[in-house]
């Protein structure tokens, strides 16, 4: 029986490369959560936890190369599985961060929690970005039980017509289960979805960004009527509450919630958060005015703006 002849296993020279998941960026063209795409330098970080696995996503080629250029091969692995070992630190931190929450919070607070464990009674429903800068619980100090939240790209709530999605599944569960009493849409400044949605191209090749963000095609209608002298910058910024009074808009398409805002037993705001100054809007629809079938112009009241 014949022996096959020894092969090594060839790395790809991309792959071969650690690719962190964490970076510091340098200025680029646009991205979905901030101002600008990586398009520039990336910096590595200590976090390489999966580098392993991937800088060995590389091909089986037969190789004739001599013993000592496999063992070579051999010794780099080792060095960059050294390095995933390091990329445990993050989660070292994260665990450091959970035994603190443990001890000041979770311990210090038993019986809330163990009545959180048995059932929640929040009085918000929040629908906020996913970006990682605007996170509603630390910027609005919600506690555990106290908002049930969804959060997706542009914070944007589809039409009932469009169908199920994670956000209006969401939307029935607090409304209808959980009997919240406050529906509250988040958006932020510099907010990438937004940015994709005004710089989206009719004939541009599909994505999953561009038919999510599509969604708010009417807050970005009405943007460039009403700014169409403005900058892109000015006009992604107007559009970023455009869409947010868009969203409250399509709330009312849901029977469900339509009837209980009618009957004064549920309220749906907006807000607007600014993290360059560090400032939030609030405003909350005011049904009673609000004209639907006059080009959707939501009627707002009990605006504060706090900083």
């Amino acid at each position: 029986m014949a022996v096959p002849a020894p092969i090594s296993v060839s790395a790809d020279p991309v792959a071969s490369k650690p690719l962190p998941l964490s970076s510091s960026i340098q200025p680029g063209t646009s991205r979905i959560f901030g101002r600008a795409l990586n398009t520039g330098k990336i910096e590595p970080t200590h976090f390489r936890f999966l580098t392993a696995s991937r800088s060995q996503g590389f091909s089986l080629k037969a190789s004739m190369g001599s013993p000592g250029y496999t063992q070579q091969l051999n010794n780099s692995k080792l060095v960059t599985l050294a390095e995933a070992e390091d990329g445990c630190d993050i989660f070292n931190d994260l665990k450091d961060r959970f035994l603190s929450f443990k001890k000041n919070k979770y311990m210090k607070n038993i019986e809330q929690f163990e009545n959180l464990a048995k059932a929640q009674e929040p009085k918000f429903m929040v629908i906020a970005c996913a970006d990682s800068r605007v996170c509603p619980s630390n910027i609005l100090g919600f506690q555990p039980g106290e908002a049930f939240t969804i959060r997706n790209v542009a914070n944007l709530v589809p039409p009932f017509e469009s169908g199920p999605s994670e956000t209006n599944a969401a939307l029935e569960f607090a409304v209808n289960t959980l009997l919240v009493e406050n529906v509250l849409v988040i958006g932020h400044s510099c907010c990438g979805g937004i940015r994709a949605l005004m710089s989206m191209q009719e004939d541009a090749n599909s994505s999953f960004i561009k038919n999510w963000v599509v969604v708010g095609k009417n807050a970005r209608v009405k943007t460039e009527a009403a700014a169409s002298n403005l900058s892109f910058d000015e006009k992604c910024r107007h559009c970023e509450k455009e869409s947010i009074n868009h969203s409250l808009l399509n709330l009312l398409t849901y029977p469900w919630i339509e009837e209980k805002v009618a009957n004064e037993q549920l309220s749906i705001h907006g807000g607007y958060y600014d993290f360059i100054d560090c400032s939030f809007e609030k405003w909350t629809l005011d049904y009673r005015g609000t004209k639907l079938e006059e080009n959707g112009r939501i009627a707002a009241k009990n605006k504060v703006f706090w900083c």
